[in-house]
């Protein structure tokens, strides 16, 4: 791999992390195109997943302080948001534990991710027309802008819904499917508001996204070798300064806009890799 490959895949990674798109899926898919292949590469796209999670860091920063400060002081508010991502990130631990050889010996293709985005694009959209029809019956002049009928703030995010949340987080393991997607649209189910439901899936990335980086750079510290320290550092930078910009823009956006157009462009991908794996 040379340092624009790594580039690439790092830009990769920074855009689709959070997006309900599938991160792990677009960089298997813009690896295959590239032609990098691979155990060593497939290691690659997931330590450089460490890059987004310390953008949710510095994007949540004041939150985590306060929280943080909140706990030693043993307030409410702290430990039910610890509490809410114990429960989130246990399914996942355990399924991940128990499957993640499976995972990367039957699921790391194109024909998977493909078939992944297509399900997803609907879920999505069908949970979409079905919350925006719920809103509509509740709005009380017709023509009315219809505001987002879920839950809003992290407060609402109780232990049940945050297993439930955990428990749509296992789906994610699925490359193509989107540790974002599942975890907004079980959050959306539960009835949180889909910027609530974000932020939420978000901050369960830092223990999700940072057990699987660590455990997967010590387990294949020997093929990642072949990458190159410098090619790792390269991929980790970039998925961080891109994925800090997306988390902000992509909050804005789901305060005034829905899911659909996400679901649209993957049942479109996915269909293009399906034409394209026939030829």
């Amino acid at each position: 791999m040379n340092p624009l490959i790594a580039a690439l895949l790092g830009l990769v990674e920074g855009v689709t992390e959070y997006l309900p798109v599938s991160s792990t899926g677009h960089l298997i898919l813009a690896s295959h195109a590239l032609g990098h292949t691979g155990d060593a590469v497939d290691s690659f796209d997931i330590v450089i997943q460490l890059g987004a999670i310390l953008a949710v860091v510095v994007h949540y920063r004041r939150l985590l302080v306060e929280r943080t400060a909140g706990l030693f002081r043993r307030e409410r508010a702290s430990l039910a948001l610890l509490f809410a991502l114990v429960l989130g990130f246990a399914p996942t631990a355990v399924v991940g534990l128990l499957l993640r050889k499976k995972i990367k010996a039957l699921l790391f293709g194109p024909g998977p991710v493909a078939a992944a985005l297509v399900v997803g694009g609907v879920v999505m959209i069908a949970v979409e027309l079905v919350r925006a029809a719920r809103a509509k019956r509740a709005a009380s002049t017709p023509g009315e802008r219809v505001p987002d009928p879920g839950l809003v703030g992290l407060e609402h995010v109780t232990p049940g819904r945050a297993f439930l949340i955990g428990l749509g987080q296992c789906v994610s393991m699925w490359p193509g499917s989107s540790r974002s997607m599942c975890t907004i649209v079980a959050g959306q189910l539960t009835g949180l508001s889909t910027a609530t439901a974000a932020e939420f899936s978000f901050l369960l990335g830092l223990p999700t996204l940072g057990a699987a980086t660590v455990y997967e750079a010590y387990k294949s510290r020997e093929v990642l070798g072949q990458i190159g320290g410098a090619n790792v550092v390269i991929g980790l930078v970039v998925s961080f300064v891109v994925a800090w910009a997306v988390i902000a823009a992509f909050l804005a956006y789901l305060k005034k806009r829905g899911l659909v157009p996400f679901g649209v462009y993957r049942i479109l991908l996915g269909a293009a890799v399906f034409l394209l794996l026939v030829r």
